[in-house]
């Protein structure tokens, strides 16, 4: 089963790692020199690194607000290099070199790759490169540098981009395919289910045909009505055969009913059942539940229904928190109740096989999940389930 990688389960901590690091890094190639540094540093100067910092971290918003973190770093670069030349408030001990933080580079990167629109995105990031270049105090290698800064993120942008579009696609293309396999798949077996219910009934009803044409017959010439009597119990028992099987046939040739078992719909209605008889029972659901396919979202219900029966047998008085979370490659489904405050009714318990936990356990293997079962810490149970959010069936591709 796919999980989910972590850096995109935590991406907001990576973003701030990243911010972080970029601030580390500016900071300390200013100070060293590589950027609008000066030989003596005065309150302006001190105050710029300062505000330097701030704008670098603004990389914490490169996601949410890519365009923001452009406009705060072009702006920053933009004072610093008014201050510098035409104001001469600064005067850096490099002259040669250039005046933007390297979070420049990662910062071009989001218009285009977190953006939403494609225009708006080129618009900025050529007065952004604008400013960086210093294009107004033209030099091959500032201008070289500045264009290799702010053009290498959004190439790496559109690579990324398109390379994302073409696994999307892909997997599309791989998902459809499998669905139309278990399709052919299902039509194969409902074809066969026909001939092999077509032959049966042309061989077994020919031959039963035949004994019950020879009973008719022995019938009318029989001398004594013991021999009659017997060859008419004979054929009426083959007429009754023949109309079973034609019965019979009529079922072989109906392709089976679908599982009526809910889905994740059904969720609801388990909780108002289980409150109802005195159980106070909390759902809580995260995500989108159109990420779990049919047989993932039964499962999850059959999971949910088996727990809160468990409840009601053997932890009477207990609170219930049914936890389900709906991600693109997963579904998570917990159960948890407190310790009882009462004690289980004998009747009660006896009722069940002891074979749910077992019988579930299966089910979910069937689909490739994994099952946890056990005491909790505070003395209840947990039972926790994690279910592939797709599972390719023929009713997934209708």
């Amino acid at each position: 089963m796919r999980e989910e990688r972590w850096h995109r389960r935590h991406r907001v901590a990576v973003d701030v790692v990243i911010a972080v690091f970029f601030v580390l890094l500016d900071t300390g190639a200013t100070l060293a020199g590589a950027t609008w540094w000066p030989d003596h540093p005065g309150p302006l100067a001190e105050v710029l690194l300062g505000v330097q910092a701030l704008a670098c971290g603004s990389l914490v918003l490169r996601r949410r607000a890519p365009l923001t973190v452009v406009a705060v770093l072009g702006a920053f670069t933009l004072a610093v290099t008014l201050l510098i030349s035409p104001a001469h408030a600064l005067t850096p001990a490099r002259p040669g070199n250039v005046w933007a933080p390297y979070a420049t580079a990662l910062a071009a990167t989001g218009p285009l790759f977190y953006g939403t629109s494609r225009r708006t995105a080129f618009v900025a990031l050529t007065g952004f490169t604008l400013i960086v270049a210093r294009v107004w105090q033209p030099t091959a290698t500032i201008i070289t540098i500045g264009l290799l800064r702010t053009v290498s993120g959004p190439l790496l942008g559109l690579y990324l981009d398109a390379r994302r579009r073409l696994v999307l696609a892909l997997t599309e293309r791989a998902e459809r395919a499998e669905r139309e396999h278990h399709l052919l798949a299902e039509q194969a077996r409902d074809e066969e289910r026909a001939r092999l219910a077509g032959e049966m009934h042309d061989v077994v009803t020919h031959r039963v045909s035949l004994m019950v044409l020879q009973a008719g017959a022995l019938q009318m010439t029989a001398r004594d009505e013991a021999t009659r009597r017997a060859t008419e119990e004979l054929r009426a028992a083959g007429c009754q055969a023949l109309d079973e099987l034609r019965d019979l046939v009529g079922i072989l040739r109906t392709a089976p009913e679908e599982d009526t078992t809910p889905s994740a719909d059904g969720f609801t209605t388990l909780i108002a059942e289980s409150a109802a008889v005195g159980i106070p029972t909390e759902l809580v659901e995260e995500g989108d539940r159109s990420l779990a396919s049919p047989v993932v979202g039964r499962t999850a219900y059959r999971i949910v229904r088996e727990a809160l029966t468990n409840v009601r047998k053997h932890a009477p008085g207990a609170r219930v928190t049914v936890r389900v979370e709906y991600e693109e490659a997963q579904l998570r489904v917990t159960i948890h109740n407190t310790p009882p405050t009462g004690r289980p009714s004998s009747a009660l318990v006896e009722t069940g096989s002891g074979l749910g936990i077992v019988n579930l356990r299966q089910r979910i293997e069937l689909v490739h999940g994994t099952l946890r079962a056990g005491p909790a810490p505070d003395g209840g149970f947990c039972l926790a389930a994690t279910l592939p959010a797709y599972v390719p069936t023929a009713e997934s591709a209708v």
